[in-house]
């Protein structure tokens, strides 16, 4: 038999550059300001680039407030195109990123919405993914996908109910059993889970779920637009921090992330004129966190609601430091927050109140200060270090940046996601 080698040779390109239509499912997207919309549309913009057509299926702007933005209100749907990719948005409950009723309906109106408002208007589909939270909007992909007999793919960027359960949110036995089985019937169900973590995937391979099933694609960060840079002084003036040595949280005000403890440091170094704390992001905390500040009298605290991620870059830069912390939770050691990439990517050194993975990400970076979770002692004394550190601050940033360039750009996880999502319709 008498292969022709070019003939192979161009299949096989070809199966390289196979042009997918991918449908995204996820309740938050931008202009929300969450990690879930940044990944997913970091992502999409990546694969519509490279020739791959993209359509995200969410609901109408709201998080972390509660309030949809003025253009989506009084809204059943809008089709809209950001950048190339196509967005269907369709009518929810929309609340405020706190109490657990009221965000639970609304994550469950967002399935009925994507299933009755949005899957009419979606066009062929090759592979239907649904990322995590929550766990009721992969019912509606996964009903999507048998409907037009294409692969579902479960990305899980939290484990749930596990994360409530060691909060101490969620107590009831018999709940939980059902919320367990519910999710690991998703698990089982899905042509391909994508987790977000190495940890992630460990558990779900304890508990039973196949290896062979469960790929991971981390988050990243785009490196080229979050790069290093010089403070934006009119920024920095118009904040009041010019020529201030800056330590900034930036993210969700959850219950999640510890802010208290960075509130607490605050209040530990308020005697030291040359250090102001920046605060940027909402969330349940957020009304405890300016109550600490007010009853407090912290004059060294400065306090933003949350920010387009066109502005989060140069508050990352107008920073010397930024802190990363999360709860004391053992179920925390396999959760990475992605904000540690875009701040290694901005050259800017952390200091990690962080375990597990997180922690060994960070050791590994050579970008960052490890201290105890929930230690507000071991954070202002590390903030001192860096105030008195110059040169060694400059080393770890670089540091940082060199590490997220080589490992966690994010073109290059596009890419690595995308060969995944090829073999499942070869």
């Amino acid at each position: 038999m008498i292969v022709n080698l070019t003939y192979v040779y161009t299949i096989r390109k070809l199966g390289e550059h196979l042009s997918m239509k991918i449908a995204y499912i996820c309740q938050y997207f931008v202009p929300e300001p969450s990690a879930p919309s940044a990944r997913i549309s970091e992502l999409a913009q990546e694969w519509v680039e490279n020739g791959h057509e993209v359509t995200v299926m969410t609901g109408m702007p709201n998080h972390p407030t509660g309030i949809v933005l003025e253009d989506y209100r009084g809204k059943l749907m809008v089709d809209e195109r950001i950048g190339n990719v196509v967005v269907l948005r369709s009518w929810l409950y929309a609340t405020p990123n706190q109490g657990i009723l009221r965000k639970t309906l609304s994550h469950l109106s967002f399935m009925f919405s994507t299933v009755i408002l949005g899957f009419p208007r979606l066009a062929s589909v090759d592979v239907i993914i649904v990322s995590s939270p929550t766990f009721f909007s992969a019912f509606a992909g996964l009903l999507m996908s048998k409907i037009r007999r294409v692969p579902f793919v479960f990305e899980i960027r939290d484990l749930w109910p596990a994360v409530f359960i060691d909060l101490g949110i969620l107590n009831n036995v018999f709940l939980i059993r059902v919320l367990e089985s519910w999710e690991m019937f998703l698990y089982t169900q899905a042509a391909l889970v994508v987790a977000v973590t190495k940890s992630f995937r460990d558990k779900l391979i304890e508990r039973g779920l196949s290896a062979e099933k469960i790929t991971v694609v981390s988050n990243g960060a785009v490196v080229n637009r979050f790069e290093p840079g010089d403070k934006n002084d009119d920024l920095c003036s118009g904040l009041g921090i010019s020529n201030k040595f800056v330590v900034s949280y930036i993210g969700a005000h959850g219950i999640s992330q510890g802010v208290e403890t960075v509130m607490e440091a605050a209040a530990t170094l308020r005697d030291l004129d040359d250090i102001v704390f920046m605060f940027v992001g909402d969330g349940a905390m957020k009304n405890d966190m300016v109550i600490m500040k007010n009853d407090r009298g912290l004059q060294n605290v400065v306090m933003l609601p949350a920010q387009s991620k066109e502005r989060v870059p140069d508050l990352y830069r107008a920073s010397d430091v930024c802190i990363v912390p999360l709860r004391d939770i053992p179920l925390f050691d396999s959760f990475v927050p992605s904000k540690i990439f875009e701040i290694m990517s901005c050259g800017i050194p952390i200091i990690g109140s962080v375990t597990g993975e997180a922690r060994e990400i960070l050791q590994l970076s050579g970008s960052a200060m490890i201290v105890s979770p929930e230690s507000a002692r071991e954070l202002a004394d590390s903030i001192v270090w860096m105030v008195k550190n110059p040169q060694k601050r400059e080393m770890m940033g670089a540091s940082g940046r060199t590490f997220v360039c080589e490992n966690y750009d994010r073109t290059m996880l596009a890419k690595k996601y995308i060969d995944h999502l090829k073999s499942l319709i070869k």
